[in-house]
């Protein structure tokens, strides 16, 4: 027995038998012994044994969310380490107290942050455990369906097409098995595997006896031996040495931009006051101190663990609706779709298929044709369909079964072909009897006769032009038909697809699903949120134009695959915007479709569960799959669906434009605020006698202000916010932060000027004033700026306004409780100025909502800069 370590063992021992790394090149029975394992697998107790040995079959498994690695995850904030810097400085100049200060702020920011994250990490983690790959696999002589996870060397799993394969492993038995494996090869074109023997030195792309961890079956069925798993595969060796990182979401994209504008704020306003305290001849300490309590006092430091909790909250609602988010920035993607592309079964019918009827040439029932299609579809072992299921239950109903009949060879289903073929033969023995059905045209194309009243004559051109004038008959009354075909030949082991030929046309298969009730009402909701539905399948045009116009679409607005072929780029680019049925298309069409959708300027979801469905659903701005759908769609999506229904998508997208909205409230509001109030006491630091704030009063302003936003999430947003997509703007927030901060900056010069003239206010009645109403002015203008409306006809989410409120109290008794009074400095103000104070907010309330309803009466900025760049995308 060979002892040599897997590939990417590092020479590690292993209590389990090893191979050696080339195990393409050794026989099957070999290996299963080296494995210790048979055709039929391993035992439970011994793949638990290797389980715990080996480790899970996992690829760099993101370790849990623990404790120790979210609390020191609060710590790499720029800013956590701005406020660290500061409280070394005081503590090496001995002002403890101030230093304490410090402290108690960072951890207090510090633990908000690791609560809400470690929340939300648990609930995403427990959200993407409903989603975990499985695979069917032999387990004590039984095929059993289990968590890919848990996959062992030796295991011995079936594939099919539509899997995803789960780890490294030699091919035992292969039927028409093709493999993409352009994951690791880059190779575009499916390659066919089967039982053999490779030698030791052939490249990836020649090893057609194995099959590679991170590659999807695209046709056929396949039993393997799982040699390598995890880390061992070749995927986990590439992956150790290059990280894939996924591409930044536009709202990533967005953050990214936001922290380059807050960063070139701060540089110019500590340099600032630096460079006045300086010449003012204050302290160096004193004014370092206060530019960096500013820097800080701009930035929302609470902003990881606001956008985790609200995303995380928002994941949580849509899974409680039947959403689930693989990817949390995807969130803001779902919202910011404007165009659909699905395809209409199961999404716009029922996408229950039921045989309607079975029919020879010449329209008329016929069961002899029910027979063979029963027959063809009870012994299919590839991938399970509706249509299939549908046969079987016909059958079934009718009293048909297999008895008397062996299944002799499969030519299974492919995208070219279009076609599944049965071989089978009489118990008894005597001729196989060749059955094909599939895609009219595709199994029309292999005939050469066709069965009259039971008897085989031949195919003419009249006769052909006859037959596609009744399936498009059917078609236009909304019935799907697939052709059925037939031939006998004398008996042999093994069939091919050359043997797909001279077969007689033995009838016609009429299925019908039905549009699925209120899908009508569902797509005017979609349409009422600015989202237009473009229908895209490989179905007849006259099926799915049957289809669109009993659903409301447009089924004139109509282009075949065959056109799309004619077309070049520039012309599909103006033509897809203006198409709702995108018909009779093949698998790689698909991709096209939507990369010139997005060219166009859309920002495109698609929505697919087939093998053919993956190259689109990467393309896509947000690929939406269902939680039935094949291993490869569902793994290339960024959002599930639990039930393949546009109803539940319409909710998604609600509940993505509300967790964003709900974001870009936060990220706007506490930015301008803190803003405007920075640059008023920038401002104001070299003409007052002592500086406006001290330092650690602004980081207590700065922390306390940020509490009620921790409810935001759980906020109230306008009906009308939902009916257009949002989107990250880093202009039109930079216009927000200095139009609202700049409001609140004149009322804060005005209360400056109060204070000094009018109440003639000493330094530290001068702070507890400015540091109580700038509070205030920063608590008051969440209500107010959380809305487009007139603040009274928005009602807050309770949360919300109860944190709000408990905030601004708690503002208010500050200078009246001794002890931390004492530490900050603060001493209460006098009734008459408490008067003062409340005029000056109740100035600031009323113009904050006069200019907030001007900046939004103003006419909309066009983002062509977004479509541009969408555009480079696309290309």
């Amino acid at each position: 027995m060979n002892t040599l370590a897997p590939a990417g063992a590092r020479g590690e021992a292993s209590a389990r038998p090893g191979v050696e790394p080339a195990f393409w090149s050794r026989e099957a029975k070999a290996l299963l012994a080296d494995l210790g394992s048979g055709p039929q697998g391993l035992s439970s107790t011994e793949a638990a044994r290797r389980l715990r040995l080996d480790g899970p079959n996992l690829i760099d498994e993101e370790p849990a969310a623990g404790v120790l690695r979210l609390a020191l995850r609060q710590f790499q904030s720029p800013l956590v380490l701005i406020l660290v810097f500061g409280g070394a400085v005081s503590a090496a100049l001995r002002e403890w107290v101030d230093a304490a200060i410090i402290l108690a702020i960072v951890l207090g920011s510090c633990g908000l942050g690791f609560v809400q994250e470690f929340r939300a990490s648990h609930a995403v983690a427990q959200l993407r455990r409903r989603l975990a790959l499985k695979a069917r696999v032999w387990r004590d002589g039984t095929p059993r369906l289990m968590e890919a996870r848990a996959l062992v060397p030796g295991d011995v799993v079936q594939l099919a097409a539509g899997h995803l394969v789960p780890a490294d492993g030699l091919v035992l038995e292969a039927r028409d098995f093709l493999v993409n494996e352009s994951s690791l090869t880059g190779e575009s074109f499916p390659v066919e595997k089967q039982a053999g023997v490779v030698e030791a030195a052939a490249p990836m792309a020649r090893r057609s006896n194995a099959v590679f961890m991170g590659t999807s079956v695209r046709s056929g069925t396949a039993t393997v031996l799982l040699v390598h798993t995890g880390g061992r595969t070749a995927f986990g060796a590439v992956a150790a040495r290059l990280r894939d990182v996924a591409p930044d979401t536009e709202f990533e994209r967005g953050v990214q931009q936001f922290g380059v504008l807050l960063v070139r704020v701060m540089v110019v306003m500590v340099l600032f006051v630096l460079i006045v305290n300086q010449w003012l001849g204050r302290p160096w300490i004193e004014s370092l101190l206060f530019a960096v309590a500013l820097a800080v006092g701009l930035s929302p430091e609470l902003l990881p663990a606001i956008m985790s909790v609200t995303l995380s909250a928002g994941a949580r609602r849509m899974a409680r609706r039947g959403v689930i988010v693989r990817r949390l920035a995807a969130i803001e993607n779902l919202g910011g779709m404007d165009v659909l592309c699905t395809d209409k079964t199961g999404t716009l019918t029922e996408g229950v298929m039921s045989l309607d009827a079975a029919v020879s040439p010449q329209g008329d029932p016929a069961v002899e044709v029910l027979r063979l299609a029963f027959l063809n579809a009870a012994f299919e072992t590839g991938i399970e369909n509706p249509l299939d299921l549908a046969l079987v239950a016909a059958g079934e109903q009718a009293g048909m079964d297999t008895q008397g009949w062996r299944k002799v060879d499969e030519i299974p289903y492919d995208f070219l072909r279009k076609r599944l073929t049965i071989v089978v033969e009489p118990a008894a023995g005597g001729p196989h009897r060749v059955i094909t059905k599939g895609a009219f045209d595709n199994v029309l194309s292999v005939c050469t006769q066709v069965d009259r009243n039971g008897v085989p004559v031949a195919l003419d051109d009249a006769e052909r032009e006859r037959l596609r004038a009744w399936y498009q008959a059917q078609g236009m009354r909304g019935l799907r038909l697939l052709g059925l075909a037939t031939r006998t030949t004398e008996p042999r082991a093994a069939y091919g697809h050359d043997d797909e030929r001279g077969m007689c046309f033995t009838g016609f298969l009429c299925f019908v699903d039905p549009p699925k009730a209120g899908v009508q009402a569902t797509l005017e909701q979609l349409a009422a949120r600015g989202i237009a539905i473009k229908v895209i399948t490989g179905d007849n045009r006259h099926v799915a134009a049957h289809l669109a116009a009993r659903v409301g679409l447009d089924a004139q607005a109509m282009l075949t695959g065959e056109q799309i072929n004619a077309m070049n780029d520039e012309a599909l680019w103006q033509r897809a915007g203006g198409t709702t049925l995108f018909v009779e298309v093949d698998p790689q069409q698909k991709e096209r479709i939507v990369r010139a959708l997005q060219h166009a300027g859309h920002s495109v979801g698609y929505l697919g569960d087939g093998i053919n469905d993956a190259p689109a659903l990467h393309a896509a701005d947000v690929g939406i799959s269902v939680d039935q759908a094949v291993d490869v769609a569902r793994e290339s999506a960024d959002v599930v669906l639990l039930r393949r229904d546009l109803a539940v998508l319409c909710q998604g997208v609600e509940e993505g434009r509300r967790t964003f909205a709900n974001t870009l409230k936060y990220i706007g509001i506490t930015t301008s605020a803190n803003f405007g109030n920075m640059v008023s006491m920038a401002l104001a630091a070299p003409l007052l006698p002592f500086l406006p704030l001290a330092a650690k009063q602004i980081l207590l302003n700065n922390f306390l202000s940020d509490l009620p936003s921790l409810a935001i999430s759980t906020d109230n947003v306008d009906e009308e916010r939902l009916a257009f997509a949002q989107r990250w703007d880093v202009h039109d927030l930079r216009r927000f932060m200095i139009v609202f901060g700049l409001t609140s900056t004149v009322f804060d010069l005005l209360g400056f000027w109060l204070l000094l003239k009018v109440f003639d206010a000493h330094e530290a009645l001068f702070q507890t004033s400015w540091f109580v109403v700038s509070l205030l002015t920063e608590l008051v203008v969440v209500l107010l700026l959380r809305t487009h409306r007139p603040a009274w006809r928005s009602r807050p989410g309770t949360l919300l306004a109860v944190s709000t409120l408990a905030v601004a109290v708690l503002a208010v008794a500050l200078p009246y409780i001794p002890p931390v009074a004492s530490m900050f400095g603060l001493e209460p103000p006098s009734p008459l100025l408490w008067l003062g104070l409340g005029a000056l907010l109740l100035g600031y309330v009323v113009a904050t909502e006069v200019v907030k309803q001007r900046f939004y009466a103003a006419p909309p900025v066009r983002r062509r800069g977004r479509v541009r760049a969408r555009r480079r995308r696309a290309a």
